[in-house]
């Protein structure tokens, strides 16, 4: 099939696909004598993979580590295990961020609704924000 099929196929723009081969994790395809891209149903599967991994948070460049790993070694499931253990520690982390945010955000959302407009300080934007917490 050629790029504009397979882009129908995949949900993706021609560009997107062009880009997933210069990135590395979807190989060059064969071309025809006239010059254009001929991909078989393994791009169809390889771009799945691609978003799949996308979704789950993986980084191009680790996607790509995924594909030398199953490419040379076989089924590449320690290397998978090891950046999903390493992208739910990140998500952890990021929770806990979001989490403290939150409750910043909640004691100046309250602070703000107890202030007296006509008590603020006239050269302060704004007390319940600019005053620390």
């Amino acid at each position: 099939m050629r790029i504009g099929e397979l882009a129908a196929v995949a949900g993706l723009s021609t560009k997107a696909i062009r880009f997933y081969e210069t990135a590395g994790v979807l190989p060059e395809p064969d071309r025809l004598p006239s010059g254009y891209r001929e991909y078989d149903d393994r791009a169809v599967e390889r771009l799945a993979f691609v978003r799949a991994a996308q979704a789950a948070g993986l980084t191009l460049s680790e996607i790509a580590q995924v594909i030398v790993v199953r490419d040379s070694s076989g089924a590449p499931c320690a290397h998978v295990t090891a950046l999903l253990a390493r992208r739910a520690a990140e998500l952890e982390e990021r929770i806990a961020e979001l989490t403290t945010l939150r409750e910043q955000v909640l004691t100046l959302r309250d602070r703000a609704a107890d202030l007296d407009p006509a008590a603020c300080d006239e050269g302060a934007v704004c007390s319940a924000i600019g005053d620390p917490v």
